[in-house]
């Protein structure tokens, strides 16, 4: 006869609807930027044609949206959505790498002008992600996000031949972001050599240049320890339960002393098989993340010091795991290149929010991040949803098949190709852009973290 039980509460929605309240009126008081001055000669006619080039292009990146979105595909597993980009690409008369940088489902094309000279004229990456989540299809909307990358590329370069602009424009397609760093892969396979400047977008449910994404890192922790009898014999066992246990309420005690922008996620994938039986064995997986590079690493030290502590007080041994995949950094937003797409925005008739509008507590992870600490690059974020929809939720999976989403696609297609435009002809963008991105710190790499 079982007992009876009690539904799940409802959480509270009192923080986000406070939050919510502050970024309206914050939102009331931020200005859309003029959009009618030119930055440079060419400017004008260029932002027009990749206006005409996105609605020549509009059905058949709105066909691929949902064609994605209709077969989704897990990371490291995007095999047929590499293959319809590619096809796309090599239609247009493009040539394609294919398993591009050691990732078998990444892709490369570029397209270069003829006088083309490494030396002399810039190298303007766009990136696209095809990837979905498993279950719950394309809730991460990367099927927006591999469309909008590809018109972008498409567009730039269609304006940037009309006007006998000199430079390169490399489009990478790049798989399994989610849970995984499949950028990281391609960094270390030479994706980002003679790169100036990367950028791509993210749908979201609100329109924002610069967005905080916090770096993650993952870790298994396994516990050994001695089985026995739980009844007859409890003193002869060694029980790693009980130090997977410690561990968990030590992340917990940690919290009060953490950082407000750290995250730490934990759950317990293995603590023995029956009650009778002390449990010889207990594993966990854990996400610490973090918005700064030297933070996350240091809360990493913290946690690896309550395993070892709660394997001591057990007297269990204990096995830490980092990075099965290659951590994720924060994303370093290029200010310089943010606030043009801001511009390119406001003349779609969307005001990209500036950092600090929508709370930095509202963030997740993304390999841009690694991206962003090696050359200048934006990862704005473009609202497909209303704003009560999460991310990762069958509600936006819903979104990002909508017209809603294809609006977004359209902007962000236009955004992307006119920043790339920008950063090929203006050379005070690009120059401002590189200064920026030294004065936050230059390169950091991740292989360079961890050794």
């Amino acid at each position: 006869m079982s007992e009876l039980s009690h539904t799940p509460e409802e959480p509270s929605t009192a923080y986000l609807d406070a939050a919510s309240r502050a970024i309206h009126e914050k939102m009331a008081q931020v200005e859309p930027p003029e959009v009618s001055s030119s930055d440079y000669q060419q400017q004008p006619a260029l932002w027009d044609a990749v206006r005409a080039a996105e609605k020549e292009l509009r059905a058949e990146l709105a066909d691929l949206a949902a064609d994605l979105h209709a077969h989704p595909e897990t990371a490291f597993t995007e095999h047929r959505s590499a293959g319809v980009i590619a096809e796309i690409l090599e239609r247009h008369g493009f040539s394609v790498e294919r398993g591009a940088h050691g990732v078998q489902t990444a892709l490369r094309s570029e397209w270069a002008s003829a006088d083309y000279d490494q030396s002399q004229h810039p190298t303007i990456a766009v990136m696209s992600e095809y990837d979905a989540l498993p279950g719950i299809g394309h809730a991460c909307g990367h099927n927006i996000i591999a469309a909008s990358g590809l018109g972008a590329f498409l567009a730039a370069v269609r304006a940037l031949r009309s006007h006998a602009v000199s430079g390169r424009v490399v489009f990478l397609g790049t798989p399994a972001e989610e849970g995984h760093s499949g950028k990281e892969y391609m960094i270390r396979g030479g994706m980002l050599e003679g790169i100036d400047a990367a950028m791509m977008i993210h749908p979201f449910s609100y329109d924002i240049a610069n967005h905080a994404w916090v770096g993650r890192r993952a870790l298994k922790v396994k516990f050994s320890g001695v089985a026995a009898h739980a009844s007859s014999q409890p003193f002869m066992g060694r029980n790693a339960l009980d130090a997977a246990t410690l561990a968990y309420q030590g992340m917990g005690l940690l919290r009060q002393q953490m950082p407000p922008s750290d995250r730490l996620h934990a759950v317990i994938t293995e603590g023995g098989v029956r009650p009778s039986v002390i449990p010889d064995e207990a594993q966990m997986d854990i996400y610490v993340r973090s918005a700064l590079v030297d933070t996350l690493m240091d809360l990493s030290s913290r946690i690896a010091d309550i395993c070892h502590g709660a394997a001591l007080m057990a007297g269990v041994g204990v096995e830490l795991e980092w990075d099965e995949h290659p951590m994720t950094l924060p994303v370093r937003t290029n200010e310089a290149l943010a606030q043009r797409w801001t511009r390119t925005q406001s003349a779609c008739g969307r005001t990209a929010l500036p950092a600090g509008i929508v709370p930095d507590t509202l963030a997740a992870s993304t390999d841009f991040g690694n991206v962003s600490y090696l050359v200048p690059g934006i990862h704005p974020m473009v609202a497909i949803s209303p704003e009560d929809v999460a991310l990762h939720t069958e509600d936006f999976a819903r979104w990002a098949h909508s017209d809603s989403a294809r609006a977004g696609l359209s902007d962000s297609v236009v955004g992307l190709a006119q920043v790339i435009c920008d950063a090929l002809c203006d050379p005070h963008l690009l120059a401002a852009a590189k200064a920026e991105f030294e004065r936050a710190g230059g390169k950091r790499r991740v292989v360079d973290l961890v050794d």
